[in-house]
């Protein structure tokens, strides 16, 4: 998150593939106004929903239970300033989110995690033992 830390006050953040939501609660603790959780499993939604209680988040929030893929799909250019995803590994998703935002960039900024044996082109990437983490910005904020 500290790489972002210029880029987090005041913006919308979506948190794709959110899991217990931690990108998108630390994303609000440092400063962002507003985060929207796409997840579909129940397990994972569950436990997101209670983090965001535990944070007394609630009004800052929205909660899709979706597919990131489909969701994201249908979001206009520019719908939110930051937009991170951490899809499971080994399936393409990273892949499949990185072209829908090259496509239409939903975002200003796109952060994905991903796997070093799946390393995606076209970004600024930083290492964390196995994982990757890949940024993009929108043509207007290169």
């Amino acid at each position: 998150m500290s790489i972002i830390q210029g880029d987090l006050e005041g913006a919308t953040v979506l948190d794709l593939f959110a899991g217990s939501g931690a990108l998108g609660l630390e994303a609000l603790s440092r400063g962002a106004t507003h985060a929207t959780f796409v997840e579909q499993h129940a397990r994972s939604l569950d436990a997101l929903r209670r983090n965001i209680g535990a944070l007394d988040a609630t009004e800052r929030v929205t909660v899709e239970r979706a597919d990131a893929l489909k969701f994201i799909e249908r979001l206009p250019a520019g719908a939110y300033d930051i937009a991170f995803a951490d899809p499971p590994y080994g399936l393409g998703l990273a892949a499949r989110v990185v072209s829908v935002w090259h496509e239409r960039p939903f975002a200003r900024l796109l952060a994905v995690e991903h796997a070093v044996r799946d390393p995606l082109a076209g970004g600024r990437t930083r290492r964390y033992g196995d994982t990757l983490l890949t940024f993009f910005r929108s043509d207007a904020d290169a």
